[in-house]
């Protein structure tokens, strides 16, 4: 074995080198209490009755209750002892087994301290204290480990969503075969109700495909020949010929499941310092209570019981249970909740710094806009109707593969406009296009082209200035005399962008700014439309990267939203950069911090609450933890704090600080 890499976050082990056998995996874990298992245990049985922790608290209960019944019927002491003493072994078995290693490597946690605690509490001839004492630890140990797995159920359901088969063809035949014998090529047969086990693109059959596991979408898209579909979506509609083009490992969903598990193992700041506080703060609480039960009897003469009585309950109160759990159970939760709704972050630093923007830098093509131009209005010149300008366009057009070119032809579709055939065409690169339609000659193309033509443009000069200030492009249609027609086409905006910006306003971002390429009115134009009242025009890449840096001294913390290809470097420079649309991009999910998996801009200000909310979760944690410790730690000293008082004030602070971080999970969109 090479490596090995645990991530609690997921329960997961990773291990790098000669694949070993579970007992081996087991034999190698003992030390530090850490089981695996192929698939997981037990998926009949609930929670409850597959964890030991649960039944050894439940059988521990019984004899500490037996033991107090034996004493309320005034029993002889022996037999009420014995239970007492079988009360505290059981109950306190898993933390002595966890503990004592612990403090034999003078590494003192949670279960080392409450394993002093009852181990003194029984030499001093407390056997009552020390029973309840154990019995409440693993009372307490037992919720936080139902609470932790119920955080990590929400990327438990992405990994059980994807199925573990599929009906593949092959040799003519209709094969069920497991997902790790398919191969890239393999032609996939989808029924109605189905879920799509591999990643691939339709062949045959058109259906509605629900992507919610992908895109956290739960409205269907329509999808037909060469659309692209994803491992866990689920067919809805029509039979689905579907050809494999990524092996099980590569889907996009398993590489979603994959990057939130490696998210949730990363340390955000605020759990880094937990860890340095805690690595100082209990070896300073082993040393005061051991101050607590010498320093009273050697110099003042106090009683050496009370003095190691109240010693062990410092030690039990001042355990910091609820200080270490305050922030992993809270990213876990938080990070769970935004895989479920199509929102990938890489990791507790990006999900507090997603929390803690000021300034939303975004690029406009293909983030704030479609990303295609589309025909807004055609304007017809010299009572040329617009159908019958429509049809000579589309006609010319439909041997172009330039994008205005695909504007105008959607056009003419939507509108149900025959397109005829254009005879000795000729494509004229960078100006447009002319040909032959219906014995008459037809140009299409910039204004550039009718001028390099010779073709009179001042009657429309003052049209195509009022299109440009717009933002809007200007095609033009003409006989080679004369101007018929002019369609204007732009790069329209989302419909849901001005709603989102204004969310995001809302949710605390104070600036948003448009980082464009375009020229200056139709960054100005689309700006006003989404609501957006600084942008930056007429950039180069590299003047990206620039623009998002100076942004960034200003106010320290910037998001850069953009595709996730072009705008990689830009995206890079930034506090956070946030990918639109992953969903099958794998540049997007290398580069990007945040990856909203739809092309649905929407989920940004999901993004942006969930972090704030978070990051304030984690803070009540921690200050919850500190204020109720040092509140217990002070009523050691006047001698008000027993040895129960002490389990229920740690035990009431962990489970509520885990309770509370579970808030994030119901958090939608």
């Amino acid at each position: 074995m090479a490596d090995a890499r645990l991530n609690f976050g997921a329960s997961k082990v990773t291990i790098v080198g000669k694949k070993l056998s579970t007992e081996k995996i087991n034999r190698l874990g003992a030390f530090d209490d850490i089981q695996v298992a192929e698939g997981e245990p037990d998926e009949g049985a609930s929670f409850w009755t597959r964890n030991r922790q649960v039944r050894m608290t439940a059988l521990s209960l019984v004899f500490l209750l037996l033991a107090f019944l034996l004493q309320w019927l005034q029993v002889s002491k022996p037999p009420v002892i014995g239970l007492f003493l079988l009360a505290t072994v059981i109950g306190g078995w898993e933390t002595a087994r966890k503990g004592f290693p612990s403090l034999i490597q003078l590494q003192f946690d949670m279960n080392s301290l409450m394993s002093v605690a009852v181990s003194g509490a029984l030499a001093i001839g407390y056997w009552e204290e020390a029973a309840v004492v154990a019995f409440l630890f693993g009372v307490s140990e037992s919720l936080q480990a139902y609470t932790t797995s119920k955080a990590r159920r929400s990327l438990k359901s992405l990994v059980e969503w994807a199925p573990r088969e599929a009906t593949v063809r092959r040799e003519g035949q209709l094969k069920v075969l497991p997902v790790e014998e398919i191969a890239i090529g393999d032609m996939m047969l989808v029924k109605p109700g189905e879920k799509l086990a591999m990643d691939g693109v339709v062949t045959a059959g058109r259906s509605a495909v629900n992507q919610a596991a992908i895109t956290g979408e739960s409205v269907p898209v329509p999808v037909g020949p060469q659309d692209e579909v994803y491992a866990g979506s689920i067919n809805e509609e029509g039979a689905l010929d579907v050809r494999v083009t990524k092996r099980v490992e590569d889907t996009t969903l398993a590489r979603i499941i994959d990057l939130v598990e490696e998210a949730q193992e990363q340390r955000a700041p605020s759990q880094a310092f937990v860890d340095r506080f805690a690595k100082y703060y209990t070896p300073a609480i082993m040393i005061l209570a051991a101050g607590l039960a010498w320093v009273p009897p050697l110099f003042f003469g106090s009683p050496w019981i009370s003095s190691i009585y109240d010693a062990l309950a410092l030690l039990i109160v001042a355990c910091p249970c609820a200080l270490v759990v305050s922030t992993p159970v809270a990213i876990v939760s938080a990070i769970g909740n935004a895989a479920q709704n199509g929102v990938l972050i890489k990791g507790g630093l990006h999900l507090e710094n997603m929390g803690a923007l000021r300034v939303m830098a975004f690029d406009k093509t293909g983030t704030l806009t479609r990303g295609e131009p589309r025909v807004t209005r055609v304007i017809p010149v010299h009572g040329v109707e617009k159908a019958e300008a429509l049809a000579l366009a589309a006609t010319l057009e439909a041997r172009s593969e330039h994008p205005l070119a695909r504007a105008i032809l959607q056009k003419a579709k939507e509108k149900a406009i025959p397109i005829g055939e254009a005879h000795d065409f000729e494509a004229i690169p960078g100006r447009g296009a002319r040909g032959v339609v219906d014995g008459r000659e037809c140009w299409i193309g910039s204004p550039r082209l009718f001028e390099e033509n010779h073709t009179p443009l001042q009657a429309v000069q003052p049209l195509l200035e009022e299109l440009q200030s717009q933002g809007e492009t200007a095609v033009l249609l003409g006989d080679g005399k004369q101007i018929t027609a002019i369609f204007a086409l732009a790069d329209t905006l989302r419909d849901i962008s001005p709603q989102a910006i204004a969310e995001l306003r809302r949710a605390g971002v104070k600036r948003s700014v448009m980082l464009t390429g375009d020229h200056r009115a139709t960054a100005q134009a689309i700006a006003t439309q989404a609501g957006i009242q600084e942008y930056r025009a007429d950039l180069l890449p590299e003047d990206k990267v620039e623009a998002v840096k100076e942004l960034r001294e200003s106010d320290h913390r910037i998001g850069m939203v953009g595709d996730g290809i072009n705008d990689a470097p830009a995206m890079a420079v930034a506090t956070t950069g946030i990918a639109m649309g992953g969903a099958g991009t794998d540049t997007a999910l290398e580069t990007a911090d945040v990856v909203l998996m739809a092309d649905d801009l929407s989920k940004l200000p999901f993004t942006v609450r969930l972090s704030r909310a978070a990051l304030r979760v984690i803070k009540q944690n921690i200050g919850f933890s500190l204020l109720t410790k040092f509140a217990a730690v002070y009523l050691v000293f006047p001698g008000w704090l027993t040895l129960w008082l002490a389990i229920f004030a740690d035990m009431g602070a962990a489970v509520l600080v885990t309770l509370n971080s579970l808030r994030l999970i119901r958090i939608r969109p």
